[in-house]
């Protein structure tokens, strides 16, 4: 088996599927989520069509998505590709009742042996690179991530990089910007005060990076993220969703999608929310979750007024979630965790209220807040030294 699989990847070098002719390539990543796991009809679609044979079971069990509209997007087998964040039993939620039969098209899927060309074509999207870092890195530091392979606006990601550097100056924080999933080790987070997921889309981590964010948040480190980075249909990572952000995306409206709409800030004490109104109204694409984050551990920051707006989604979906937080923080462990909804607009990243809402949770994550994460408790710090930053 050994042999055979070193025979694929010499075979995949060789006709540049890993890597340019000539070139230095980075050996192949096997390690990613969904490496071993047998097709069926909640496999993502860009993993059944980077497999002929499953593309072809795709193509006769359930016709109908090639008459979708913007098929051709789901079809895409390189990222960035809405097919990494959509698979066959989403994309049933939008046809009507009966458009495949998912039994027969899970029977068929499962039937498909998965080989090691197979493995190394699923895997391809993920990377093990880790990227050059100073050797100086004066704190607060901060590394932003910009690795997409799902869905990406280059117009909100580009505007937040700029927002992100503007704050940085006033800050003083040292931002690095990466696309290198490689970074995420233990010797590399180490080094970081938070990090920080520019509308990060689709799967990104391999199985040991998954490791290394989890423990070294749990131990102190700083998580804030924006807009898209929890914007997918479908996610292969729950503790990311679940716990990490805390809220499943459910969908925006689309009879406008975008809408001016009114945001209530609900935390009344001094800390991420100082300086900013009791309300105040903007234009945005409004995600509204399966369910509200509120609960034990999370700090509600700020709440859409639902009347203020139409929360209809494709297909006359009712989006309306009744308690509508639209940004919050959370302990997890020692770790420090916020999330905004806001950002899919460009010029959400100049707004005076929003952008003075991302600045200070991203603060708060980095360790500079009132408040530090111990247990999974929020309490406060008890002096300016008291930074509750990971281990380094």
């Amino acid at each position: 088996m050994l042999q055979n699989f070193r025979l694929v990847i010499a075979g995949a070098l060789a006709s540049g599927l890993l890597g340019g002719a000539g070139a230095q390539a980075a050996a192949p990543v096997t390690d990613c989520p969904a490496a071993k796991e047998p097709y069926s009809s909640d496999t993502m679609l860009l993993d059944l069509n980077l497999d002929p044979r499953a593309k072809a079971v795709l193509g006769r069990d359930f016709p109908q998505l090639a008459r979708l509209p913007f098929a051709v997007m789901f079809e895409k087998a390189d990222p960035p590709s809405f097919g990494a964040i959509l698979s066959p039993a989403k994309i049933s939620e939008m046809t009507p009742p009966g458009a495949f039969d998912r039994l027969k098209l899970d029977k068929d899927l499962g039937a498909i042996p998965l080989t090691n060309e197979a493995i190394v074509r699923r895997c391809a999207r993920y990377d093990e690179e880790r990227p050059p870092l100073p050797r100086d890195l004066p704190h607060p530091a901060i590394l932003v991530f910009e690795k997409i392979n799902g869905f990406r606006d280059e117009g909100s990601v580009s505007a937040a990089h700029e927002a992100l550097s503007a704050m940085a100056k006033r800050r003083g924080w040292r931002l690095i910007f990466t696309e290198r999933a490689g970074v995420f080790n233990s010797e590399d987070l180490s080094r970081f005060d938070a990090v920080v997921w520019n509308n990060v889309s689709g799967d990104v981590l391999t199985l040991p990076e998954r490791e290394s964010l989890k423990t070294w948040i749990g131990s102190g480190g700083g998580f804030a993220a924006f807009h898209g980075s929890a914007g997918d249909p479908v996610y292969m990572w729950d503790w990311y969703v679940d716990r990490l952000i805390g809220a499943r995306f459910l969908g925006h409206p689309m009879g406008p999608q975008f809408q001016e709409a009114v945001v209530r800030v609900e935390d009344g004490s001094p800390g991420v929310t100082k300086g900013l109104p009791a309300s105040w109204a903007m234009t945005e694409e409004w995600y509204s979750f399966a369910k509200s984050p509120r609960g034990p551990g999370v700090h509600i920051l700020a709440r859409l007024d639902e009347t203020s707006y139409s929360p209809i989604g494709m297909g006359g979906t009712n989006l309306r979630m009744g308690d509508h937080p639209i940004a919050w923080t959370q302990c997890i462990g020692d770790g420090r965790s916020f999330y905004s909804a806001i950002g899919h607009r460009p010029q959400s990243y100049s707004e005076p209220n929003s952008l003075r809402l991302l600045e200070a949770g991203i603060s708060w994550a980095a360790g500079e807040g009132d408040t530090r994460c111990k247990a999974g408790v929020e309490q406060p710090r008890r002096d300016s030294q008291d930074r509750a930053v990971g281990p380094r």
